[in-house]
């Protein structure tokens, strides 16, 4: 897969090879990618990161709260 090639269900401009660079901001965890909502899971830090136009949002004032 070329670097322009994306997995299916991916939103175009993400990579989910970034995961293995990505971190939680507030707990340095790692990160679980929710392809259906478009975002970044940190289960760890109870947070959900979204994903706008193929961009992670990594800002904790721009997640929510993760409902377990």
């Amino acid at each position: 897969m070329n670097e322009k090639q994306h997995e299916p269900g991916a939103a175009p401009g993400f990579d989910r090879h970034m995961l293995e660079a990505l971190i939680c901001p507030k707990t340095g965890g790692r990160l679980e990618y929710d392809a259906a909502r478009q975002e970044l899971i940190s289960r760890s830090g109870h947070l959900v990161y979204p994903i706008r136009d193929g961009i992670p949002v990594m800002l904790i004032d721009e997640a929510r709260a993760l409902d377990d």
